[in-house]
């Protein structure tokens, strides 16, 4: 196979895949239907997720209420149901699959749909904080809280939201659960730390780019699974695959996401693109195209703070384009791989429905 036909081929895989969870609900894809081992069709994933989490946005926003109407209106401004939900997706299919797998229980307990919508609360409110270190004007195709109603106001709205979390998290009043969502918080700060820093050691520089895209992406996911998992089942072996799964998802979400920065548009985004060079930071493309232009160690030690520097990091990471596609290729697969171990499973649970 010629190389121009090797990329359009792992190019059409990356985007069928890709359509399956990022693009879940405008992009059609081959994908979205599967075969059970009796040849039975079943429906999208996403399809049974949303069956336990009607009324998602509205739920959180009664978390949410108090008495000063600024501060409210803050505070719901990116619960206004056009998010992708994916986390809440993910961590109410795991609750399922736990159920059935210890008891063939059906449906998803309240406390377990609870953990769906603090983990939605605990991203967004990470979100409105990133976005206040980062001086970002833009999130999900809006206009960022800290720019209506300046960093100070938008700090207040990122607490009130992880406060309004706690006290959802607490009502659980299973302390296994409350100690590992408390980790998640934890890692949100630790992650943010790790990338306001840059390592020396070329060799160490990829060691500490996952190291930071799991406490500040995966995490949430991967503690978020294991909840669930906790509620649903006794068996300490699931907890550690619930775990494994959310982690490796997470982290495959968070490269791709990475390599969407320099590859799509900011409408497909819902945000700017190549935001993360002007930011100084060295994602997963930076490091792989680093390989190839070694003077890039100099830019990413200086956070490509000298004059130019984002602009020839963004030309060098260009040229390398058919390697990141091949990187975008096997990182979608390794996410095709984990999503289809928790859609198989749900085969199982849709045809008895």
């Amino acid at each position: 196979m010629s190389y121009c036909n090797l990329m359009k081929s792992l190019t059409s895989a990356f985007r069928n895949m890709y359509g399956v969870s990022r693009f879940h609900h405008t992009t059609p894809v081959a994908c979205c239907f599967s075969e059970t081992l009796s040849g039975e069709k079943y429906t999208d994933p996403f399809k049974i997720g949303w069956r336990d989490l009607k009324g998602l946005y509205e739920d959180i926003r009664k978390e949410l209420f108090i008495s000063t109407a600024e501060l409210r209106e803050m505070s719901e401004y990116h619960f206004d149901g056009k998010g992708k939900a994916f986390r809440p997706i993910i961590v109410v299919l795991m609750a399922r699959a736990c159920n059935i797998h210890h008891n063939n229980a059906r449906n998803v307990q309240a406390s377990q749909r609870a953990i769906a919508l603090i983990a939605e609360m605990i991203h967004t409110a990470s979100l409105v904080h990133d976005d206040i270190i980062d001086d970002a004007s833009s999130r999900r195709g809006k206009h960022t809280v800290n720019k209506i109603w300046g960093e100070k106001k938008a700090v207040l709205a990122g607490d009130l939201i992880l406060s309004a979390a706690s006290i959802a998290l607490a009502r659980i009043g299973n302390t296994t659960v409350i100690s590992i969502l408390t980790q998640v918080i934890e890692d949100l700060v630790r992650g943010e730390f790790l990338q306001l820093g840059s390592k020396e050691n070329e060799n160490e520089r990829f060691a500490h780019y996952l190291e930071k895209t799991f406490k500040k992406t995966a995490s949430l996911i991967a503690n978020s699974c294991k909840a669930v998992s906790v509620l649903g089942c006794p068996d300490p072996a699931v907890h550690e695959i619930a775990y494994q799964y959310g982690k490796n998802v997470g982290i495959a979400f968070q490269l791709i996401d990475d390599v969407l920065d320099f590859t799509s548009c900011s409408e497909q985004m819902g945000k700017p693109t190549s935001a993360d060079l002007k930011l100084g930071l060295a994602t997963g493309p930076v490091l792989f195209a680093c390989q190839q232009f070694p003077e890039m160690n100099a830019m990413i030690m200086r956070r490509f703070g000298s004059p130019g520097d984002v602009d020839r990091a963004l030309q060098y990471v260009l040229q390398c384009i058919g390697m990141q596609e091949i990187y975008m290729y096997f990182v979608s697969c390794n996410f095709t791989i984990f999503w289809w171990h928790i859609e198989d499973f749900l085969c199982i649970v849709s045809s008895k429905k």
